[in-house]
């Protein structure tokens, strides 16, 4: 019976923690920026979702060695590897996430006609800041 009466304390700041709207716009955010980029990454191999060396602006074509589907495999990892991190340690992979999106938008503005996929991709970078900054609350230092 001692044991019922331990675990009831540390359930309430459970359920305390997964009413709180801030902790549920954290764990929204995590989740997305965990499950898109790595869906994403992995597409990038597959082409399913779109033709994604299309995607690729000339300049930056230019620079990387190989075809724009070879670079395309590459920004594959990257995104998978991104969304692991935002998985495994948000504070830092929402971060890198937002890095990235920002590098993305640099690519898709020197693209003609793409720039509402810039625009969007500009909303999900302030979401990953989002979460980068909902993390350093939620995710962050442990309380002793």
């Amino acid at each position: 019976m001692s044991s019922a009466t331990t675990s009831a304390p540390s359930a309430t700041p459970r359920r305390a923690l997964l009413a709180d709207p801030g902790y549920q716009a954290f764990a929204i955010l995590r989740t997305a920026f965990t499950v898109a980029p790595i869906l994403f990454g992995l597409d990038k191999f597959a082409n399913l979702l779109v033709d994604w060396p299309a995607y690729l602006a000339p300049w930056i074509n230019d620079l990387v060695p190989g075809s724009a589907q070879a670079a395309m495999y590459a920004v594959g990892v990257i995104e998978v590897v991104a969304g692991a991190a935002v998985a495994l340690a948000p504070r830092f992979g929402a971060w890198l996430v937002a890095g990235w999106l920002a590098g993305i938008i640099v690519n898709l503005l020197t693209i003609p006609d793409y720039y509402d996929i810039a625009l969007r991709d500009f909303g999900l970078l302030l979401g990953a800041v989002a979460l980068a900054r909902l993390a350093e609350r939620y995710h962050g230092r442990r309380e002793h």
